[in-house]
């Protein structure tokens, strides 16, 4: 028998369990029909038993005997997610982003998990910038295999801001404002998210009346698909960032205006008084708008300081924290006045990330004439105190945030940036320590906030899992079962390979995990940090030591590519570090011929991603086109999405470097070579510009035709390196 019973799992409450008859079969239908577009076939022989809730936290369990499958859940999440357990632990199969090897075997093995419940009302996932750096051009068809994969991991608190411009329009149109005044707000579809943090206006806009009726349409499918399934989805709200029309037509009201990214003053926002009566009726409008066209909703956005400061004289302390007070209260009132049963979600990202302007008083005035129960404050990035701030971790800073209800979180990825990061020993107790902490507060809720999807997969994984921990999970068990999912069987030079993961790449977290030659020079304003180590360089060798054993899994070929793309990037980088030195002292010379290979090397691994399932220019790009209705909107989306993974804007320069097939070898490459050709930077930024404006050519994406083998027999050459 297979039996999962896991000592980290959360204490398991036997509850009783009631027939379905008892309960509408809308809990199981959805469920259902996850399992059935996830595996392809028919889930009707499986059986469904309901748990209740246990102080309104879902529990599950699995039962398996003599070939029949039994679900238990409290909830459709809490199916699914009792489903994946039994797919990966007693039938070896996963389902990701590169990919799916899900199956319902013909017979099923003997298997069985307890019953357990979350130790957390909600499982939180998204980010604000995830809506920029992946999702922006995605149509129902992927997400809706997003949504299936979230209730797959028991996710049921999402982050669903698609379609907020439409809604601000129908509000700024109330107001007084022009057509125009309206257009000139808002951004190109790529940076709405950070039009939505008021950090920045009108960069790369205006949006067309197509793409607001588009994202309408579309959000109608994504709520109704995530109440379908028990979510408890997040929507946006007013934050008090105003168009400078307003500004124009309200000449009487003293706006703040914010700074942000090192763009010109005039595309940051314009911000509210808290004591404007427009505060409250424009925030009242905006959510009477939002439930008018997508129905009533609990849960609603609102951030109001991301990466900003109040213009404030820093000796005035009495009148900063007088002036968050007022704030507080306005955002707050704002939400109730248009749904007095709304609470307020915020990020705490920027209570961590500028932890000298958010000391102990100022964020309880901010807090304080919030009632506890209407705001959940999302405690964004428990991962960067010890990696990057150096600082104690926010919500113990805070004592667990002063009565509010909070969530604990992660920002595993920033930017979308592509290349292997993240401390899985961390993700594996760092919750299981708050729950146990005497200042965790009135903690409700654990999840991830990924800046970009579509990377570092097993991270993923396995914050799904703490979702229903309450104490550490065993990395090395949980590893050895991870492989034996993804890639059918766990062979000795697998865990010898994972566990060299676990101590280079797999061991650390940088905000900027970048090649120095996806910079062309080396950033010093965002320091580039990875860990493609000698240990890392051995753990792929061993990794593609199993090709000859699991060369027909889909997912362990993926992950070979990807490993092995990355350790020729690596071992270029060495070299490029290298020839920039011989540039430095003048031998010309010797930077050619290490260039030429850095070159060589970059140009293998495009070709060896080129049959990678998700790490292909290709598909952003085709996704932004596919999102336009006309030639000039197709333009305009291509070089969106394009520009914002590489040039971006403001000082934000190749902040979301993509190692993809296809980038590498029409933007990186090139651009080394005007480099050392002696090109100049202005020259260096017309050429960027030039190649936004060119549209791409996909077919530059030519794959080996034997990958793998390929793979092998690069890296068996580079060894030596």
């Amino acid at each position: 028998m297979l039996h999962l019973n896991y000592k980290s799992c959360a204490a398991a409450i036997i509850g009783t369990v009631f027939p379905l008859s008892v309960f509408s079969s809308d809990m199981v239908t959805p469920a259902r029909q996850v399992i059935e577009r996830l595996t392809g076939a028919s889930a009707a022989h499986i059986n469904f038993e309901v748990l209740p809730q246990h102080e309104n936290k879902d529990g599950y369990a699995v039962t398996c005997q003599n070939g029949k499958l039994t679900l238990k859940g409290s909830s459709p999440t809490a199916f699914t997610y009792a489903f994946y357990c039994y797919a990966r632990q007693a039938c070896h199969s996963m389902a990701s982003w590169s990919g799916s090897t899900l199956h319902l075997p013909a017979q099923s093995a003997d298997f069985e998990v307890p019953v357990t419940y979350s130790p957390y009302q909600f499982r939180y996932f998204l980010n604000v910038c995830t809506f920029g750096y992946t999702t922006p051009y995605w149509d129902w068809k992927r997400w809706e295999k997003e949504i299936d994969l979230m209730a797959l991991h028991g996710i049921n608190m999402p982050l669903a801001t698609v379609a907020s411009e439409a809604i601000a329009e129908r509000v700024w149109k109330k107001m007084g404002l022009t057509d125009e005044d309206i257009r000139q707000f808002f951004t190109g579809p790529a940076y709405l998210p950070w039009h939505r943090m008021g950090n920045l206006n009108t960069w790369n806009g205006p949006l067309s009346a197509n793409w607001h009726s588009q994202q309408i349409a579309l959000q109608h499918k994504i709520l109704e698909r995530m109440r379908l399934l028990g979510m408890h989805p997040i929507t946006p709200a007013f934050a008090g960032f105003v168009p400078e029309g307003f500004v124009k037509l309200h000449p009487e009201v003293r706006v703040k205006h914010f700074e942000w990214g090192g763009f010109d003053k005039s595309l940051n926002a314009y911000m509210l008084p808290p004591d404007s009566p427009y505060f409250l009726q424009i925030g009242k409008l905006f959510i009477e708008e939002w439930e008018k066209e997508f129905s009533k909703n609990t849960y609603y956005l609102s951030d109001s300081f991301n990466e900003m400061e109040l213009p404030v004289s820093p000796d005035d302390t009495d009148g900063k924290h007088r002036l968050l007070s007022k704030y507080g209260e306005a955002i707050y009132q704002s939400i109730v006045a248009g749904n007095p049963n709304a609470v307020w979600i915020t990020q705490g990202w920027t209570f961590g990330y500028q932890h000298r302007f958010w000391d102990k008083e100022s964020l309880q005035a901010l807090l304080e004439r919030v009632p506890n129960d209407k705001l959940i404050i999302v405690d964004l990035a428990n991962d960067y105190p010890k990696w990057v701030w150096k600082t104690e971790q926010t919500w113990k800073t805070h004592k667990g945030f002063y009565g509010k209800r909070w969530i604990l979180s992660y920002v595993p990825n920033f930017g979308g940036k592509t290349l292997l990061t993240g401390d899985l020993n961390l993700y594996a107790s760092c919750s299981a320590e708050a729950l146990a902490h005497p200042d965790k507060g009135r903690l409700i809720g654990f999840g991830s906030a990924p800046e970009g999807l579509e990377n570092n997969e097993v991270v993923y994984e396995l914050l799904a899992d703490m979702g229903w921990q309450n104490q550490p999970i065993d990395l090395d068990h949980w590893l050895i079962e991870y492989c034996r999912s993804r890639y059918g069987s766990c062979p000795n030079a697998m865990q010898k390979a994972w566990k060299g993961l676990c101590r280079s790449v797999y061991s650390s977290l940088y905000s900027y995990p970048r090649f120095t030659w996806q910079t062309v020079i080396p950033d010093t304003l965002r320091k580039s940090k990875y860990d493609f180590n000698d240990t890392y360089f051995r753990a792929v060798e061993d990794f593609l030591l199993c090709a000859p054993q699991l060369k027909d899994s889909p997912l362990y070929r993926s992950d070979a590519l990807l490993f092995a793309a990355q350790y020729i990037g690596a071992k270029a980088d060495n070299l490029y570090r290298k020839a920039l030195q011989a540039k430095a002292v003048g031998n010309r010379a010797r930077a050619k011929q290490l260039v030429d290979k850095v070159i060589q090397l970059l140009l293998q691994a495009d070709k060896l991603l080129a049959s990678h399932p998700t790490d292909r220019l290709s598909r952003w790009v085709d996704a932004a086109r596919t999102a336009a209705a006309t030639p000039q909107e197709r333009m305009q989306y291509e070089m969106d999405a394009k520009r914002l993974i590489t040039s971006w804007g403001g000082i934000q320069q190749d902040y979301a470097a993509r190692y993809w097939s296809g980038l590498i070898k029409t933007y990186y490459v090139p651009r080394i070579k005007l480099y050392f050709a002696g090109s100049k930077k202005k020259e260096l930024n017309n050429w960027e510009e030039n190649w936004l404006k060119q549209p791409y050519n996909g077919d530059t994406e030519k794959p080996f035709n034997d990958p793998l083998a390929t793979a092998r027999q690069i890296i068996h050459g580079l060894k030596s390196m």
